[in-house]
Formats: structure tokens, C-alpha cells, sequence
């Protein structure tokens, strides 16, 4: 994991903890307290996800790109 990645982790993390702690000392309801925080959570693990298939897509793009380069240095030496 890079050190871009586990700082993104971190501060999704963080924020994650201040919304959370954020709802429980809120005056409210228990049934409405829970329902926002699953509904944060749902939200929170949907951005994560999103930014991790973005990763994943810019990985997957390198190493093609890394394969063509390999390719193509091979092709030059043959």
C-alpha cells in the first residue's frame, strides 16, 4: 500500500469517527440515530468503493501500459 493510499485511508477514517461520534452525542432518538448512522455508514462505504475501483482502474491502465512498453523494448532487441 502506498503512502497516498494510507493517507486517504486515514483521513476517510478519521472523518468517519467525527460523523459517528458527531451522531451519538446529538439529542435525538435512538431509532433516528441509528437510521442516520447507517445511512452514513452506507454512504461512507459507497464513496470508498468508488475510489477504490478508481485505483483499481488506474492500476489495471499502468501495468497494460507497462506490458506494451515490455513489448515493445523486447520487439526493439529481437
Amino acid at each position: 500500500m502506498t503512502n497516498t493510499s494510507k493517507i486517504v485511508l486515514g483521513v476517510l477514517g478519521a472523518a468517519a469517527a467525527g460523523v459517528a461520534i458527531g451522531l451519538l452525542i446529538a439529542p435525538e432518538k435512538g431509532k433516528d440515530l441509528r437510521t442516520k448512522i447507517a445511512d452514513n455508514a452506507k454512504n461512507w462505504a459507497d464513496e470508498l468503493g468508488s475510489w477504490m475501483n478508481d485505483k483499481k482502474s488506474e492500476a489495471s491502465s499502468a501495468a497494460k501500459k507497462m506490458s506494451v512498453k515490455a513489448e515493445e523494448v523486447a520487439h526493439s532487441m529481437s
